[in-house]
């Protein structure tokens, strides 16, 4: 430990940074060199995953959690499957996690793959709890789905979660937290000081699938087809199951007769590919936004790598 905290104050000293970020695409193995910075710079995790939040959803969202040893992670396991999770949530959580590790002297490392999340921190949004609105969702509900979506571009220019433009629903609710955060903007507290070093693991894009054709097989042989059952016999109801990612909406197709599993393992292993390259895509955005990434070869020794970039 003493060789940590010294390591940890020539950070300190050296750039100053209060947070440190692991970042990048699923399968790209975030995880493992987040822990295994952790235990070199007396730090501890945040998660910056939308769905390891969740209790009871262990295989599809891939925690990992055998990997974390000795090391203490936080916005893990803390609200129930079947529930909502929301950005402003995380945002909170994140912010109570970061200052509690902070008191106790350790490092907060923030790693994950969810944008939204990452970028929430990282650019400071600007969010607020709004309620539900009834008579603005009634004016909403006259409106085609076309016209919702110029509305909420012109609220939020930003926009970048395409399912929120996809989906009606949430795009009706989209709508409504950002006319309510645009009403309470002047009356926000400020959100406490982050000074972060954003580290990337990047893949070439051949070596990732191979990864994530892997990673799928494994999970499904350690018993993803069951969680998922088990999820849905617990209460958790198959459109829920949709709304909560690639693996949950293919299994719970395989599950309802939709798909066979062959038909299903070769179409997720396809949609996670895809999506992998849409958080490939975000984070560019991110970069063009003013958020410095250093990005490490992750096939090149990651954790020496990293190290170099904060020595």
């Amino acid at each position: 430990m003493r060789e940590a905290a010294e390591q940890r104050g020539g950070l300190r000293e050296k750039t100053d940074i209060n947070l440190l970020v692991v970042l990048g695409a699923t399968a790209s193995g975030k995880t493992r060199l987040g822990v295994e910075l952790a235990r070199r710079l007396n730090g501890e995790i945040i998660s910056a995953d939308s769905r390891q939040v969740f209790r009871g959803m262990d295989l599809g969202t891939g925690k990992d959690l055998s990997e974390y040893g000795e090391v203490p992670f936080h916005l893990i396991d803390i609200a129930e499957a079947g529930s909502e999770f929301s950005l402003f949530a995380f945002q909170r959580h994140f912010f109570s996690a970061f200052a509690d590790i902070q008191r106790r002297g350790r490092l907060p490392l923030l790693v994950g793959g969810t944008g939204l999340y990452l970028d929430a921190v990282l650019r400071g949004y600007r969010l607020i709890e709004v309620p539900p609105d009834p008579s603005l969702r009634a004016r909403l509900a006259t409106l085609d789905d076309a016209t919702l979506r110029a509305r909420l571009r012109r609220l939020k220019p930003e926009q970048h979660n395409t399912t929120d433009l996809m989906e009606r629903a949430r795009l009706v609710r989209a709508i409504e937290i950002a006319e309510g955060e645009r009403a309470a903007a002047a009356e926000l507290p400020p959100l406490p000081e982050v000074r972060p070093l954003v580290l990337g693991l990047r893949w070439e894009r051949a070596a990732l699938r191979r990864r994530i054709g892997l990673r799928l097989r494994e999970r499904l042989a350690q018993g993803m087809v069951d969680e998922v059952a088990r999820l849905h016999a617990a209460g958790v109801s198959w459109e829920r199951l949709e709304f909560y990612g690639l693996e949950y909406r293919f299994i719970a197709r395989h599950l309802q007769g939709a798909l066979d599993y062959d038909t299903m393992l070769q179409q997720l292993a396809t949609a996670i590919g895809q999506f992998a390259k849409r958080q490939e895509t975000f984070f560019r955005r991110m970069e063009r936004q003013g958020v410095e990434i250093h990005w490490v070869h992750a096939e090149e020794e990651p954790l020496e790598q990293a190290m170099k970039r904060m020595f």
